[in-house]
């Protein structure tokens, strides 16, 4: 017995090697600013906009601003970055052809944190509000 014994203990102690941990790539968001804007939001933007039915949708990135310009032109939208982090304060625009926004309003400022899918769905909840993507 005294041989069982020994060779059970020797099994507990001799535990499996430690997987090696893999570190996880950072999320999406973690990604710095230009490279997130660029490579993630504004695919998920248009891919959005096409859910809508939108297929003229063109959009640019520069001075901390996203632009979407869609429906030949007619119609237009502006999220602002207060600065390069989508954390930070953001505002919203909307127009028609040929107007400056009438206003530009706070934009997600209940947020703490700006998720990929946040940022999007604020966008198509702000222009549905407008009743510009589908009637209310």
């Amino acid at each position: 017995m005294s041989e069982t014994t020994a060779s059970e203990s020797e099994q507990v102690k001799a535990k499996p090697a430690a997987k090696p941990k893999v570190e996880k790539p950072p999320a999406i968001e973690e990604l710095p600013f230009d490279e997130f804007i660029n490579t993630h939001y504004l695919p998920a933007l248009a891919k959005a906009f096409t859910k809508q039915g939108i297929t003229d949708l063109t959009l640019e990135f520069t001075n901390s601003q996203v632009h979407g310009v869609w429906d030949s032109g007619l119609r237009q939208f502006t999220v602002y970055f207060s600065k390069a982090d989508i954390n930070a304060q953001k505002a919203f625009s909307c127009a028609d052809a040929g107007r400056s926004p009438s206003t530009i309003e706070p934009f997600l400022i209940d947020e703490r944190k700006a998720p990929l899918d946040l940022l999007v769905f604020g966008v198509i909840q702000r222009l549905t509000a407008q009743k510009w993507l589908s009637a209310n």
